[in-house]
């Protein structure tokens, strides 16, 4: 076991932290971070239920050593919320599309939508659905979880 230091960026903060350089992303932001959002499901990268973005990318942090993210920014459904502590747009648009049963795997699938929701390049369905398919849910479905970021892609089209 050696420890490292890793510097990088948590959703917008400069972080520095001892880490075991064995440590997966998602150990380091669950158990040192305490950033629950991320989600500890498969630990192979099949269900998405951890995924981050990663320089504005989304990764499995299950598979990712968190040794590989110095320098680097990373975001987790924490940093979508306001300085308040509002929730986002797209958090808000899964309560209201009932996009929501347990709540596991919903930050995975968030995450995953932000790319989509940021870039200005218009989605079909089916390109989101295909965009989402390292994702898993066993609850939803996934006609509401489409709905939630259609919706919220169409909003910031309209601005």
């Amino acid at each position: 076991m050696s420890k490292v230091m890793l510097s990088f960026t948590v959703n917008d903060e400069p972080t520095q932290i001892m880490i075991d350089n064995r440590d997966s992303l998602l150990d380091v932001l669950r158990n040192q971070l305490h950033l629950t959002s991320v989600k500890k499901g498969c630990e192979v990268g099949e269900c998405g239920a951890c995924t981050v973005l990663i320089n504005g990318e989304t990764f499995d942090s299950c598979i990712y050593l968190a040794i590989w993210a110095e320098g680097k920014e990373i975001r987790t459904l924490e940093g979508l919320m306001d300085e308040d502590g509002n929730i986002s747009d797209i958090q808000q648009a899964f309560i209201d599309e009932a996009a929501v049963q347990c709540g596991f795997c919903t930050p995975g699938f968030i995450m995953s939508a932000m790319p989509i929701i940021e870039s200005d390049k218009e989605y079909t369905r089916e390109e989101i659905k295909k965009h989402l398919a390292g994702n898993l849910c066993r609850c939803t479905g996934y006609e509401n979880i489409t709905n939630a970021i259609m919706k919220v892609k169409k909003e910031r089209m309209a601005k």
